[in-house]
């Protein structure tokens, strides 16, 4: 299966060692050079004292869902390669993923 920008997965957790795994959403579109091998992806968190996660509601599922409110990390962004990918959860709308890239771009352009 190929995965596609919105789709919310289980991956390992580069951020947490105390963590096996964690949800993450492909960000890349088809675009991408490695589509289908490799792609771009931030993290979820369910903490909700770090000021600058976006919301995602079970409004914003337009399949499947996360058993808790969930909260995607615009800096929390990782390249999975397609093997790493364990589960997919289901798959979100537009809003929050341009809204986490737009804070994304925030952090990169100088």
């Amino acid at each position: 299966m190929k995965y596609e920008r919105g789709d919310v997965v289980e991956a390992g957790d580069p951020f947490n060692e105390e963590k096996t795994s964690r949800p993450f959403v492909i960000l890349n579109t088809d675009a991408h050079p490695f589509d289908g091998e490799q792609y771009v992806a931030v993290t979820f968190t369910t903490q909700t004292w770090y000021d600058e996660t976006i919301p995602v509601t079970n409004d914003d599922f337009l399949e499947g869902g996360l058993p808790k409110q969930s909260f995607l990390v615009p800096w929390g962004v990782v390249s999975l390669p397609h093997s790493d990918i364990r589960e997919w959860f289901g798959r979100i709308d537009s809003g929050p993923l341009d809204e986490t890239v737009d804070q994304l771009v925030t952090y990169l352009r100088a």
